[in-house]
């Protein structure tokens, strides 16, 4: 798959499993439940898929290289994807306001913001690149 200026997508076939698990999820739990357990399920289920996964693992937050604070994302896959997780009704730009910063002061390029709604699924992808910021 290729992005619309014919580019190659990020981490293409990690993102295919995450997004995978989290719409396996979605059909056998729905949104009827909290967000320790939905993150207990794609952590288990990312594991059962043969991927490395972190669960609330401690990072560092820099501002021209200086460290301003701590971020403890949901999960992080083989060391590549930040995945923050929501149980709400939608997701506000509050949540994606607050996930960009934290994807924009790691050392992570690629980040996913999924919401395990009541009623749909909700998953953002975002890309961090801080070459177009510098």
């Amino acid at each position: 798959m290729a992005t619309k200026n014919g580019e190659k997508l990020l981490y293409e076939d990690l993102s295919y499993q995450i997004r995978g698990a989290c719409f396996d999820l979605y059909k056998k739990f729905g949104g009827d439940f909290k967000e320790t357990a939905i993150n207990k399920a794609l952590f288990l289920e990312l594991q059962s898929r043969k991927l490395r996964v972190e669960n609330q693992k401690r990072i560092d937050i820099f501002h021209n290289n200086e460290k301003i604070g701590v971020y403890i994302p949901d999960l992080i896959v083989e060391d590549k994807i930040l995945i923050e997780l929501k149980v709400k009704q939608f997701l506000s730009r509050s949540d994606d306001r607050q996930f960009w910063r934290y994807l924009k002061g790691s050392n992570y390029k690629l980040g996913f913001l999924i919401n395990f709604g009541p009623q749909k699924l909700e998953i953002k992808r975002r890309v961090f690149d801080k070459a177009r910021y510098e």
